[in-house]
């Protein structure tokens, strides 16, 4: 073992006088007992050397003729590594250095080529729910494997998962058949390494019994991209050069390596070929893109069907079911907390639960670390246990609980770090910007920009929602003073309310009102969808209305009643509220409207004539909320005090005086999420929750029927 790494000339007369190659090197693996078979004579095992292949045999010579007593015979075996010919007559050069015997000897430094980086970063894919209707696009199938970055150098190979542990170990037989294929060249390749089927499709459950320790099952590297090769950084060179580059290399590789073809966007409906097929999905990717390792959009994925990875944070054991796991206690993170989302029972079979059980058996605590823990059922008992497993779940979909419907056990992941898994969330594709946004009037800045990181929606994003949806908001916003959310930096920078137009402001008119103390102040409306567009362009999230039209500003039309609860109140109080706050009004013959809010309340919402004055209209919106308080003592409150409404709802009036504003319909919300102040029917109240609409969600109902769309033809008024 001392000259395992030694390679040069040894002085005539020495102890191994002579030159030293390091001809060929990797794993062996004794058939036999060792120690019985030193004493036998005789040792069985497998070589998995990057040259030297199979079952051999050493084999003790006790030949008469000779006197030394220690004499081996290395015998190659007859297995599907044997040859006819003598094929080990093409490795001349060393392993390690690629030098012939001549240069070693003579002390000729002399490397193979390095590659120029020793980490990188996976390209990361965004989750969406369809193909993009750009042409830049191509597609390739989602393989169900282990993700690995290949370092090959120097004849030496490493194989990195996504969180950089080496899996050289687990994967010997794809590192060997790399090395051959290198032949001594450089290079970073991307890939997944997986367990084909007899129908050639990727089977992640064959892989875990790989990793599980049966061997006889043939592991397959499918290569879909190279980051370096020779000592060149292709990292910045777009994917269609990439993808040329691998297929060249790949030309004549060996069948355990494969390369990722892929097909153009307009070449046919790669989607639905791959779910018809049993698949789970597929990837895209932009043709010019180069290969940053990020989750930036420049990769996305579209699945056939809901999977995930869940940190395992307890299991149990039910009567019925005393031998191995009834189901396994699943979690994700959220900010630094493990969230508890469920619980799996299906899909684990019995080799699962004894692996599974062999590996959390170390594991097990005396408390959970859920944030909250879920709660034990009858005749059952927890084991809680530390988050330091993933599995891989298939489900159906999210409750409105948000917990997982149907889960079933697919695998353990020892590829992915807990403190990673989060809930991977659907960034819905929306449509293109239409060309007449980009003018010389109104310029899309930092379109890229990230304003939202989970899910991560940019500024593009933003102003394709308002694009899509202006035609249904404006009637709301038109002509009435705003006062907007602009968070210019995202979300997690600060964000400010602006009710005063700045220097900087086009497609928007000034007007110049009285104040409470007689002060003229400049606020500023809009007259034109445009104008929508323009405001978030300067980084405006959420839109704010007054309750009159400029038109007729000291008399009010749009009353907004804000169910505000107390924070440990339950969404079927705050849905009772909105049912008793709509029962008055009908018994006043008023005719109201529903939205959420985008946060945890509703809004019910009361158009009218502007017959009345500000303080007629500020009045009658304050009785209507004492009404409330006094039938309802125990539920509502009409005050403000955060300390007056304990276990109870806020029913807001206060947003119906002069200068007060309210969210507008079809606003997002500047918060986590990217929730929609969305009109909705009475009927869809106790199937919507506050926060039940995004921007994707909102964009598909503007398609259909418009809930309010009767909202200006009221003829109510107040007297």
């Amino acid at each position: 073992m001392e000259y395992s790494d030694f390679e040069g000339a040894i002085p005539e007369g020495e102890y191994g006088g002579g030159t030293v190659m390091l001809w060929d090197e990797g794993f062996w693996q004794s058939l036999f007992d060792v120690e019985e078979g030193l004493k036998k004579g005789e040792l069985k095992f497998i070589l998995s050397g990057k040259r030297l292949k199979g079952k051999f045999a050493l084999i003790k010579w006790k030949s008469q003729y000779h006197k030394e007593k220690n004499h081996w015979l290395l015998i190659k075996e007859k297995d599907d590594y044997v040859k006819d010919t003598d094929d080990l007559s093409e490795f001349t050069t060393s392993i390690r250095t690629g030098r012939n015997m001549s240069e070693i000897e003579k002390g000729i430094e002399k490397s193979l080529s390095e590659n120029p980086f020793k980490k990188a970063n996976a390209q990361l894919a965004k989750l969406v729910d369809k193909i993009p209707e750009e042409n830049d696009w191509v597609y390739e199938v989602k393989y169900d494997g282990y993700r690995i970055l290949a370092f090959i150098e120097n004849n030496s190979i490493r194989l990195l998962t996504r969180n950089n542990i080496d899996y050289l170990h687990k994967f010997s037989s794809i590192g060997l058949v790399l090395s051959d294929f290198a032949k001594g060249r450089s290079m970073v390749l991307d890939g997944e390494v997986v367990v084909l089927d007899k129908f050639g499709k990727t089977n992640f459950q064959a892989l875990q019994s790989y990793l599980n320790d049966f061997k006889n099952l043939k592991l397959t590297y499918i290569v879909f991209d190279i980051l370096s090769l020779d000592g060149k950084d292709l990292r910045l060179q777009p994917l269609f050069e990439r993808k040329d580059m691998l297929k060249a290399l790949m030309k004549n590789a060996p069948d355990d390596i494969k390369y990722s073809s892929y097909i153009k966007s307009e070449e046919g409906d790669i989607f639905n070929a791959a779910c018809e097929a049993g698949l789970e999905g597929i990837i895209g990717k932009k043709i010019n893109s180069p290969y940053n390792g990020n989750r930036d959009g420049s990769w996305i994925k579209i699945k056939c069907v809901k999977r995930q990875e869940f940190v395992i944070g307890g299991y149990t054991l039910t009567n019925k079911k005393m031998d191995g796991i009834s189901a396994l206690l699943l979690g994700e993170y959220e900010d630094n907390d493990l969230v508890y989302v469920g619980r799996a029972g299906t899909g684990i079979s019995k080799k699962d639960m004894y692996i599974i059980d062999k590996k959390l058996e170390s594991l097990r605590t005396a408390m959970p670390y859920f944030k909250e823990a879920p709660k034990k059922r009858t005749n059952e008992e927890i084991t809680w246990v530390r988050p330091e497993l993933v599995a891989e779940i298939q489900f159906a979909q999210w409750t409105e609980n948000k917990l997982l419907r149907h889960p079933s056990f697919k695998g353990l992941r020892i590829d992915k770090n807990p403190e990673e898994v989060k809930r991977e969330t659907v960034e819905k594709q929306l449509q293109s910007v239409s060309e007449n946004i980009q003018s010389e009037e109104l310029q899309i800045t930092h379109p890229n920009k990230i304003l939202y990181e989970s899910p991560i929606i940019t500024k593009l994003d933003v102003i394709k929602y308002y694009q899509m949806v202006s035609k249904r908001m404006f009637p709301y916003i038109v002509n009435r003073i705003l006062s907007v959310v602009r968070c210019p930096k995202g979300i997690s920078e600060s964000c400010f309310f602006m009710k005063h137009p700045s220097s900087e402001s086009k497609q928007i008119i000034t007007i110049s009102i009285d104040g409470s103390s007689g002060e003229k102040d400049e606020y500023f409306y809009i007259n034109n969808e445009s104008g929508i567009i323009y405001k978030v362009q300067m980084g405006t999230l959420e839109f704010h209305t007054w309750g009159s039209n400029v038109k007729d500003l000291e008399r009010p039309d749009i009353m907004v009643f804000d169910l505000d609860p107390d924070v440990d109140m339950g969404l079927s109080s705050v849905r009772q509220g909105v049912r008793d706050i709509k029962s008055i009004l009908d018994e006043l013959f008023l005719t109201s409207y529903l939205k959420t809010s985008g946060g945890k309340g509703y809004h019910v919402v009361v158009p009218l004539k502007p017959n009345v004055t500000w303080y007629t209209f500020h009045n009658f919106a304050k009785n209507i909320a004492d009404v409330m308080e006094k039938k309802w003592p125990d539920r509502y409150t009409s005050n403000a005090r955060k300390e007056k409404r304990k276990n109870k709802i806020f029913i807001d009036w206060l947003r119906n005086s002069r200068g007060a504003t309210s969210i507008a319909p079809y606003s997002i919300r500047a918060r986590k999420g990217a929730k929609v102040s969305m009109p909705i029917k009475w009927d869809e109240l106790d199937s919507i929750a506050p926060d039940g609409i995004d921007m994707d969600e909102a964009i598909l109902r503007v398609k259909g029927e418009d809930p309010w769309k009767d909202f200006f033809g009221n003829d109510q008024t107040l007297t």
